[in-house]
């Protein structure tokens, strides 16, 4: 499915999209609450190339302080002592003390020698779901020298994941075990003198951010879309007018003063949405404006959901119209659907919310192509070929269905054995199909059992259904009843032989008939069903790895459930939880679960025949889409 799954190539589209939405409807500056103290070219001709002395940057920090600004951030790292003036390390801290500045903090993917452990952090009260967040990790940081950090009010990450077009920072992030913030969110908890940052976790891919009376959120990984407005010279004061005092006092006051290098050869250029290459200390500037005027882009956790919805809804609305119109006519509609996608995107994005209409445009554009091109095809030449082989080709495909479930095992063999009850069924989509299963006695005391699932339907799956059927009983005498090995061996073996890069679903399991243990593996398999005596049925969710063929030399894993007497366990393919009705409603699990609970501890065999004739019932005269295997096994003790 190309919506929700995004490969890069759809990745760029998404990100592109989003882009235009900040172009078409760039943020507009409704405070002024941050400027930019800009060690600038004009600055550097007068005072000397960077690094300064300490003491300069002392003095730099002193006239700021003396506007009396909100606080100070400083976008820069005295990672190394001072060598051009004695004492300048001294001289910076004792001009820090007191004023409520801000440090900057490097995240690093290693670990630097120099600081072996996390920095210093404000504190962080979590509350809503108890999860272990999946925020930016650093291995290690860069920070300022100890004498000069200790004497700042606050300290602040500087360091972003962007490559090439900055479009989310994170604003916060782990560093070892610590939690730390963005320079600008700690500025702005600086200034308002609050002792601690607040995170309300709400689910939904969103994490609540407080810091005194402002709320921000946050993607689930900590980090924020930034909208920009446009790289805008009235956010930058030249560091010279500072020192000198031609920039009044009043420029300053009450100001979120951001301190940081725009001279040539040393700006850290940053590439917007927008297109524009602005200082890297402007993105600072940029987050305190979004959070001061409370303007945010947030993408939910469910936005693919609805992204695949306008697709859904889009392409079926070319499916019905494209076959009974003319190929103009067809276009307009295309263009309509199109024309929708994107009004709906940019109501969205003014409402803050990050729809990606790119993939559902790209996919009905291929979808229009398709649909055309079809119509367009020889049809009456190919209807002419079909009738010719119809009747060849039927007489072949019923040979090939009686070999295809003559090779399925019949359990009515194994009911000798009173210590369990086994029953299976499968009725194929169409003449032959990719679903099978199998049952048999490893020794007297073990019951083997699998059921499987091909990619694809026809006579390319029941081909590559007998291939894998044959391996896996082979496999499963010979290694011994461990499901995961015989699994990861059977991938092995499989993928050899699999030319049409098809793959196999697998739930297998060993039944011990003495105790009943049954240690199982699920490769890629729909859940399948447990019960035990007295509680209602649930899914068994646990996973031992993908389907076979698909990621080679996979270490498959147990699973391990222990049947009480009566305890049932019922496999099932998703040619029963996604069977169809007329409506294109889906079968579900759910109901699934509900024909289960009224059978107990019944004989499997009353089982399947329940579950079959609900799905019958429910899909009405719609056409079975895929093949419908059920397999249920009693331990009875």
């Amino acid at each position: 499915m190309l919506v929700g799954l995004e490969p890069p190539p759809l990745a760029e589209v998404r990100d592109a999209v989003f882009d235009t939405y900040q172009k078409l409807m760039p943020r507009v500056r409704a405070s002024e609450p941050a400027v930019i103290v800009a060690i600038d070219e004009k600055t550097l001709d007068a005072r000397g190339q960077w690094p300064w002395p300490r003491s300069t940057v002392a003095e730099l920090v002193s006239a700021i302080g003396a506007a009396r600004p909100a606080a100070i951030g400083l976008d820069l790292l005295f990672v190394e002592p001072d060598r051009t003036s004695p004492g300048g390390d001294a001289i910076l801290a004792e001009a820090l003390r007191g004023q409520k500045a801000v440090m900057a903090i490097a995240g690093l993917e290693y670990r630097d020698r120099r600081y072996p452990f996390p920095p210093q952090a404000t504190p962080l009260r979590t509350s809503g779901r108890q999860r272990d967040l999946p925020l930016r990790r650093f291995d290690g940081h860069l920070q300022s020298r100890a004498e000069i950090n200790r004497a700042a009010a606050g300290r602040g990450l500087i360091s972003s994941d962007a490559q090439g077009v900055v479009r989310r920072v994170p604003i916060l992030a782990r560093i070892g075990q610590v939690i730390a913030p963005a320079l600008s969110v700690e500025m702005l908890r600086v200034a308002l003198d609050v002792p601690l940052l607040r995170l309300a976790d709400r689910g939904d891919d969103r994490l609540d951010l407080g810091v005194g009376q402002v709320n921000v959120p946050l993607q689930g990984d900590g980090s924020l879309y930034v909208y920009f407005g446009g790289h805008d010279a009235e956010r930058f004061v030249s560091a010279e007018d500072v020192l000198t005092g031609h920039a009044g006092a009043e420029l300053l006051r009450d100001k979120l003063v951001l301190i940081g290098i725009t001279g040539l050869g040393l700006l850290d250029f940053q590439v917007t949405p927008l297109g524009e290459r602005i200082p890297g200390v402007e993105v600072h500037a940029q987050l305190l404006e979004q959070m001061f005027d409370g303007v945010y882009l947030h993408r939910p956790g469910g936005a693919s959901w609805i992204e695949s919805a306008l697709l859904a809804a889009g392409g079926l609305l070319l499916v019905f119209s494209v076959p009974l119109l003319r190929p103009w006519a067809s276009g307009l509609v295309l263009a309509a659907v199109i024309m929708a996608y994107m009004a709906i995107g940019l109501v969205a994005f003014r409402a803050g919310v990050l729809l990606n209409v790119g993939s559902p445009v790209l996919a009905v554009g291929l979808l229009f192509a398709a649909l055309v091109a079809s119509t367009l095809a020889e049809a009456d030449r190919q209807r002419r070929m079909l009738r010719e082989a119809q009747a060849r080709v039927a007489g072949e495909l019923e040979a090939a269905r009686r070999i295809q479930m003559g090779l399925l095992p019949t359990p009515a063999a194994l009911s000798g054995d009173g210590r369990f009850a086994l029953d299976a069924m499968l009725e194929p989509a169409r003449t032959v199909g990719g679903d099978f299963y199998d049952c048999f006695m490893l020794d007297a005391e073990r019951l083997f059992f699998l059921v499987a699932d091909v990619s694809g339907k026809g006579l390319a799956a029941s081909l590559f259904m007998a291939l894998s059927k044959s391996l896996l009983k082979s496999i499963a005498l010979r290694e011994g009843g461990d499901p995961a090995a015989i699994l990861a061996r059977a991938n092995a073996e499989i993928s050899r032989d699999d030319a049409e890069s098809l793959f196999v679903t697998v739930f297998a399991g060993t039944l011990d008939l003495g105790s009943g243990r049954l240690v199982f593996c699920n490769a890629g398999h729909e859940p399948p069903l447990a019960c035990q005596p007295g509680r209602a049925p649930y899914r068994l969710v646990e996973s031992g790895g993908p389907p076979l063929c698909v990621i080679a030399d996979y270490a498959y894993t147990n699973g391990v459930l222990d049947l009480a007497p009566g305890g049932w366990l019922c496999v099932v393919t998703d040619g029963v939880t996604e069977a169809m009705n007329e409506r294109a409603e889906l079968y579900g699990a759910a109901r699934v679960l509900e024909v289960a609970k009224e059978f107990g501890g019944a004989e499997p065999q009353a089982l399947l025949r329940a579950l079959r004739d609900d799905v019958r019932r429910f899909a009405g005269k719609a056409e079975q889409s895929d093949d419908l295997t059920l397999l249920a096994v009693r331990w009875n003790g």
